[in-house]
This record gives C-alpha cells, structure tokens and sequence, in this order.
C-alpha cells in the first residue's frame, strides 16, 4: 500500500485539481448563462422527474442517472457496462470515458476530468441528482507495450513476476492516481449537489492472455494484443501459466480497489471476478472478446454486478 505521506499528498492534489476545474467550470457557466439571457429564441423547457406528478409538460422515464469516467469497459464498440446500464436496465448515463485511458492519464491530464462537470450540469439541468457515478481504471495501466518490463524472464532464476516493479505499479502509481482521482471526482460532485454520492469503482476479472486484440485478420488487429507479446518476450509459452499469472496480479489489484472503499466511505467496491470464464481450450472465448475484454454476453454478466450494487444502494 502506498505510504501515508503519498497518500496525503494525493488527497491535496485532487483537492488542487478539483478547485481548478470548478473556477473553470463557473466562467463556462456565466457564459453560457449570459448567452441564454440574450437570446430571445432560447427554450424553457420542463421537463418533470418525480413521480406521481399531477401536469409535466415532458415525461422522462428512467431507472435514475449515473455520471461516468473510465476505460474501454465504459468505452467499448457496440457493447460496454455503461451501454447495457442504459439499453437492458434503462439508466441514463452521461459518460466522460474514453478507451485506452490509464487512471494515470485520467488523474493528472485531466481531460476526462476536465469534461466530468459538463456532465454533472447536464443531470442538474433535469432537476436530478445522479443515483451513483462510476469509475472504471487500471486495467491500461497494467497492460501494453511495456508489459513485458513486469516479468522475469522465464528462464531464469527469479522466473516470474519482478516483485519490485508490480509493486511501485500497483501500490504506488495506481492506488496513487485513484486517491487523487477519487478526491477530485467527489469535490466536484459536492459543489454541484452538496453532498457526496456514491462511487462506484470495479476491478477486472482474470483475463485469458492468448494474443487475441481487437478488429484483426490473419493474426494482425487495429489494437492489441496487450498481453501476449510480453509474456512470449520473456518465454512464457505456456497459456494456463499465462492465466495464473495473470490471476496473481490481477488479484492485487482488487485489493488495492477493494481497499478504496475503506479509505473513502463513500466508496462502493465491485468485484468481477470469476464472472467470465478462464475455461480452455474454447469456452472462455464466449465470454472473452479478446485479452482485456469481454464480448456481448460477457459485459452484460459483468452489468449485472453493477445493477446490484445500484439497487442496493439507499
């Protein structure tokens, strides 16, 4: 686990980009507010949210809001969590995520971040609160071009994972990046809602590291694969030893998410794993789109974890 000095001191930037971000957002504000008030074909619409209403001008049916940030489970072609929250459960969801993002790249480029009021504004707008916001990372962090740095060669002595390496990954840079991320998200919720909402963050489950990427023919994808080069670089050859390995990591990682909803209250942890299946030599690939993930009946078994915790929530 990252040391408590790192951890201050993430809480202190998230806090620093929140504030930056808010005095942004509030200049967006005025413009956009002195622009309705000088156009005299702007529309006043109403649009009613609570039940039981007597006379709405627009009915809007929804099983409530969700604002988003994230990776390509969020962001992901044709399927993803947050497509399946609103085709097959009927959420609304206003999303800033964006495929291929490490949390890294989300905390401290801020782009995502940069854009999450926008969001917020758009729900506030209709008169509602979001039921939760979502958080998905990580996953880009560990995976890519330079996976293979997190591996002993298998022909060696110290055949494995380099321990030292997984560990400033895990518990520094990411467990880092999420504390800051984490502190922002909740800043900007408070001052649009005054209060914090629910957040809920997810792991991954244990991915099948078979050279499988995204979109290819004959062996060559428009991206991926993320894991198999590294593991061949380093002579690992052997799939089911691929798998376990990835389970080891993996594992960490959801500590390290799981543990976020100790530190912050507000916090919802999720975990996914063994929702889709690791089972060889085919029926994984039912479940597995590729090496990080998962088809159309995959990510509706991982939705379901979602819904769960959503209608679990208060």
């Amino acid at each position: 686990m990252a040391n408590d000095d790192t951890i201050a001191a993430a809480v202190a930037l998230g806090r620093q980009n929140a504030e930056r971000i808010i005095q942004n957002r509030a200049q967006i504000r005025a413009r956009r507010s002195t622009a309705l008030r000088t156009n005299d074909r702007a529309l006043a619409l109403r649009v009613h949210i609570a039940a039981g209403a007597e006379e709405a001008v627009t009915q809007l049916q929804t099983s409530g809001f969700l604002a988003a940030i994230g990776d390509s489970w969020f962001d992901y072609p044709f399927h993803d969590v947050l497509k399946d929250l609103e085709d097959i459960y009927g959420y609304d969801v206003e999303s800033t995520a964006h495929a291929g993002d490490p949390i890294e790249k989300m905390a401290y480029h801020l782009g995502q971040l940069d854009d999450f009021p926008r969001k917020l504004d758009k729900i506030k707008a209709l008169g509602a609160v979001p039921r939760a916001c979502l958080l998905s990372g990580g996953g880009d962090d560990i995976a890519g071009n330079e996976f293979g740095m997190l591996l002993n060669n298998a022909f060696s002595p110290i055949s494995g994972w380099d321990k030292e390496i997984v560990q400033g990954l895990l518990s520094d840079r990411i467990e880092t990046a999420f504390v800051t991320m984490i502190t922002c998200i909740d800043a900007l919720i408070r001052e649009r809602f005054a209060k914090s909402l629910p957040l809920l963050v997810h792991g991954y489950d244990y991915p099948v590291p078979d050279g499988r990427g995204y979109l290819g023919v004959f062996g060559h994808y428009l991206f991926g694969p993320w894991l198999e080069p590294g593991f061949r670089e380093k002579n690992f050859t052997d799939l089911p030893v691929r798998i376990q390995m990835m389970r080891d990591v993996i594992d960490r990682l959801n500590g390290i998410l799981q543990a976020l909803a100790t530190r912050f209250t507000f916090v919802r942890y999720i975990d996914v794993r063994n929702t889709l299946s690791t089972v060889l030599p085919d029926a994984y690939k039912a479940f597995w789109d590729n090496e990080l993930h998962p088809t159309e009946k995959g990510f509706e078994k991982v939705t379901e974890k979602f819904v769960a915790v959503l209608q679990a929530l208060p």
